[in-house]
């Protein structure tokens, strides 16, 4: 179902437990600290969560508590107001230092994009609350998956994916990267399965259905996650490793066994590593993201196992993560840049010194050119730049590869006129500066006035950064970094389409994934013949690597290449990355034959996709008509 665009519900509350309490009016969005969160930060400030939750797999629920342990920013205050889509509110008991009585709450209508506000009311003193709930089947944050739909075929998998604003679909909380909190969990299992978070997981801990955790370091509710499935461990590194399936856990162990060796090179850039572990999940290939930066614990998409270590790069980044966003958190979702854009620098950063020049150049201009391909598509103004209007609007429309690749070209464009090593220190002291702050960008604009531009005064003007921040228009000395692994696949590819070589003679038997990704990309329109010359001398068809597949089936698809459509269907069965798979969706609504299909594939497949990734092809599938 497309999700509206309607402003957010603001009064009318409808009662749900004990005696009415007086309405309180919900400021428009427009009016709050943060457009996509209900909470009253400038009255309570959540500072920890205790989670006691069960795990049913058979209705697909978590069943519990959450107790929020608050500061009390406004001693008069007599309502706190959390953030919540979905939940069955059971009860709820407010008080101070652990007494707690039952107390009255009312919830508000849905509002489509930020869920429903819980408005609780607070005794005078009350500094604790604890919510008895349950979640429903179709929590936008939590994914439910049947045997059948995981690597080992055994047993079922449950995640959760709370960024951007799904935290509230399973703990009722004020869910807003502006407030940071600690939290621990107690999680009841099925017993042959094993449960971890963003937390202290323990790797040699028993299949016992019974976990603990604490997360000891304060961190924004989007960071807060869980994983319940068939999970073995291997570690990579005396502060590192891997947990997935036993069926995938060695390859994946193998693949990232460079883990410790980037987060030496990560300590030595920006400054030591603050969060104990970095271990990654491995999760079913239905997880909407190549990664999520879950701190301890990223979450990562089996997608990125490609036998050869090329797409290793997403451990640079969501690693890199540890510092710019879970370090250093953007205030509220239209700063994402702060995130996003920081990590994307550090990671060529990191591919560079493990991997070399070479390999970081091809993700750097592959980014580029990207951002190029996708700010040439973007219909408003103000979401081709680093600051978006996101009021009324889904937080998850910021997303866009624009925070990523345009915030690192700035951040480049800083190195060219101040040198790398200036910036490198300049950098570092950002994230020790702010270590466990959450900002906005007008704060990176002061800290570059104070500690940057002074260090070669003229080199910067103001107009130069607010032409980076906020012109739709790419600045006319951007530079737009080039590959000379690129060039020659150019060379290759201009030489196939003037018939000067077949296909199979191509040199191309040391290309990257990043270079066939690229050559897939650049191609023209092709006739059938051409397409069958490519899968027959390449076997795109066949390929295990899951990024080269998506992109070969996207050609296929704009093509309309008859041969590969049961390829691509299976394919859009298996895989539910939305990087891979929105591309092949946006070729098939292109005609009604394609949306028709789409429609039926859709229709076939939508259980095996996470509710963020039916929502994106649903909002595809509207829009086309």
């Amino acid at each position: 179902m497309l999700r509206s665009r309607l402003p957010a519900l603001a009064a009318l509350i409808t009662l749900l437990s004990g005696p009415a309490m007086a309405t309180v009016a919900l400021p428009d969005a427009a009016k709050r600290s943060d457009p996509h969160s209900y909470a009253n930060t400038q009255d309570f400030r959540t500072r920890d969560i205790a989670l006691e939750l069960a795990v049913d797999f058979g209705h697909r629920a978590l069943r519990g508590s959450a107790t929020l342990s608050l500061e009390r920013v406004n001693a008069k205050a007599d309502t706190l107001v959390l953030d919540t889509r979905d939940l069955d509110i059971a009860s709820i008991e407010a008080g101070h230092a652990g007494r707690l009585a039952k107390t009255t709450f009312e919830l508000a209508p849905r509002d489509a994009i930020l869920g429903s506000a819980l408005l609780i009311k607070m005794p005078k003193g009350a500094d604790q609350v604890r919510v008895h709930y349950a979640t429903r089947p179709q929590a936008s944050g939590l994914q439910w998956l049947t045997p059948a739909q995981t690597a080992g075929k055994r047993h079922p998998f449950m995640f959760s994916q709370s960024e951007s604003i799904h935290a509230r679909s399973w703990i009722p909380l004020q869910d807003t990267p502006q407030v940071r909190q600690t939290y621990s969990a107690h999680i009841t299992t099925p017993q042959a399965l094993r449960a971890v978070m963003s937390a202290d997981n323990d790797a040699n801990a028993a299949k016992s259905g019974s976990y603990r955790f604490t997360m000891p370091q304060r961190i924004p509710s989007y960071l807060i996650a869980i994983a319940v499935g068939d999970l073995d461990f291997r570690a990579t590194g005396p502060r590192t490793g891997v947990y997935a399936d036993p069926s995938v856990v060695a390859a994946a162990a193998k693949e990232f066994e460079d883990t410790e060796k980037m987060l030496q090179r990560c300590e030595a850039l920006y400054g030591p590593y603050r969060w104990g572990r970095y271990d990654l999940l491995i999760l079913p290939p239905s997880f909407p993201f190549g990664g999520m930066e879950n701190p301890r614990l990223t979450f990562a998409s089996p997608t990125v196992i490609a036998g050869d270590k090329s797409l290793v790069s997403l451990v640079a980044h969501e690693m890199a993560h540890s510092w710019s966003g879970n370090l250093v958190t953007n205030a509220t979702w239209a700063d994402i840049w702060l995130n996003e854009g920081f990590t994307e620098h550090a990671t060529f950063r990191i591919v560079e010194d493990v991997y070399g020049l070479d390999a970081a150049q091809q993700e750097r201009a592959l980014s580029a050119k990207n951002l190029k391909d996708e700010l040439a598509g973007i219909e408003r103004d103000d979401d081709k730049t680093l600051t978006p209007d996101l009021v009324h609007r889904d937080p998850d429309d910021g997303l866009s590869g624009v925070p990523y690749a345009r915030g690192n070209l700035f951040l480049d464009y800083l190195e060219a006129k101040f040198t790398r090593p200036v910036v490198d220190v300049f950098l570092n002291g950002w994230f020790n500066e702010h270590a466990f702050q959450s900002v906005r960008t007008q704060v990176f604009v002061d800290y570059l006035h104070a500690r940057l531009m002074p260090q070669k005064p003229g080199a910067l003007s103001d107009a130069e950064i607010e032409a980076w921040l906020h012109s739709p228009a790419m600045p006319a000395d951007t530079v737009w970094p080039q590959s000379d692994a690129f060039v020659k696949v150019d060379a290759q590819r201009e030489a196939w389409l003037a018939g000067k070589m077949p296909a199979a003679k191509l040199d191309s038997a040391k290309w990257t994934t990043h270079q066939w990704e690229y050559f897939l990309d650049t191609l023209p329109a092709l006739k059938a013949a051409q397409l069958a010359e490519l899968d027959t001398a390449f076997g795109f068809s066949k390929t295990h690597n899951q990024i080269i597949a998506g992109h070969w089936w996207k050609v296929a698809t704009a093509n309309h290449y008859a041969p590969a459509e049961a390829g691509t269907e299976a394919y859009l069965g298996e895989v539910g990355r939305m990087l891979l798979i929105r591309p092949i969706y946006k070729e098939l609504v292109k005609t009604p034959e394609g949306r028709e299909r789409a429609r039926a594939i859709y229709a076939k497949w939508k259980d095996r996709y996470h509710p963020i990734a039916q929502d994106m092809i649903e909002q595809l599938l509207a829009k086309a008509g």
